[in-house]
């Protein structure tokens, strides 16, 4: 793809000034044979001290505490990045009919195993009777039945934008037939744990020449999958998209609320509270990078 600008602004307004405890934002990917960070800088209000670290998954995360209190907070996070896409089709697997049951190897299990079993719960069994409904096709390999679910919730379900926090419950999304880009992310993580697969849930930012690919102008939410020889691989069932380079990821864990790009307490009382977010990626340079294989 090239080199890209990402301007990821989340603002919160209050009636009422409160104060602040330790905010958790997560906002910034981490540099790997894949993405690389050029520039980076963060633009916080109130001003307070910052502390970065890595959580569970190896996410980068900054801890911020604002020194006062405001009736505003404001975070401004601009990156410049180079994306070195690999793609989908120059992998191969050794043994792809792995997929009734997904094999791993028992090193690998061993630490795939919390991605593994799922999160919510199916009291009458309509994720599992929606995912026994897919048609099942004869020595298939993984790969291919996971693009076939990624095309079939992308077909299927109809895109929505909401703007209230959260994520729907899979069997909700069922039942809507719709959902945003992070309910139809959810669905296929949890659909594929009850499958035997080791799926994740990944937020980042999405490129969208033309406005053509939904999700743009917010962060964005999509699934990883993890396959023997393979690895980690990326499903966005919001737009039929795998291993896309126009997908930036900043996090991969195991709920969506280990993924919030911005958590953190209020002290006091705010009165009516407002959030706007905006997110802006734009592709500054055309020439194509060398890609790198996973």
């Amino acid at each position: 793809m090239g080199r890209l600008r990402i301007l990821h602004e989340t603002h919160y307004t209050y009636d009422h000034p409160v104060g602040f405890g330790p905010q958790r934002l997560m906002i910034r990917p981490r540099d790997s044979h894949a993405l690389r960070i050029v520039e980076a800088s963060l633009s916080l209000f109130p001003q307070g001290a910052t502390r970065w670290s890595y959580d569970a998954n190896g996410n980068c995360v900054c801890i911020f505490q604002p020194s006062e209190g405001a009736d505003a907070m404001r975070v401004v996070s601009e990156l410049v990045i180079d994306r070195y896409p690999a793609p989908l089709a120059l992998q191969r697997a050794e043994d792809p009919h792995t997929l009734t049951p997904i094999v791993y190897a028992q090193e690998d299990r061993l630490t795939l195993e919390p991605f593994i079993a799922p999160v919510t719960d199916d009291p009458d069994a309509e994720l599992l009777r929606w995912l026994r409904s897919l048609p099942a096709h004869s020595d298939e390999p993984a790969l291919a039945f996971l693009l076939r679910v990624n095309e079939l919730i992308h077909q299927q379900f109809d895109y929505v934008t909401r703007e209230e926090e959260g994520v729907q419950s899979p069997v909700e999304t069922l039942r809507k037939q719709s959902g945003a880009c992070r309910d139809l992310a959810w669905l296929m993580v949890e659909g594929l744990r009850r499958l035997g697969y080791a799926a994740l849930f990944a937020t980042g930012y999405i490129h969208s020449p033309g406005a053509q690919i939904r999700g743009a102008g917010a962060t964005h939410a999509w699934c990883e999958v993890f396959l023997p020889d393979l690895g980690w691989l990326e499903f966005d069932p919001t737009n039929g998209l795998a291993e896309s380079p126009d997908l930036i990821r900043v996090a991969a864990t195991r709920t969506p609320a280990q993924a919030l790009p911005v958590s953190g307490a209020i002290i006091g009382d705010p009165g009516a509270a407002r959030l706007h977010v905006s997110v802006d990626v734009q592709l500054l340079d055309e020439t194509a990078l060398t890609p790198v294989l996973k």
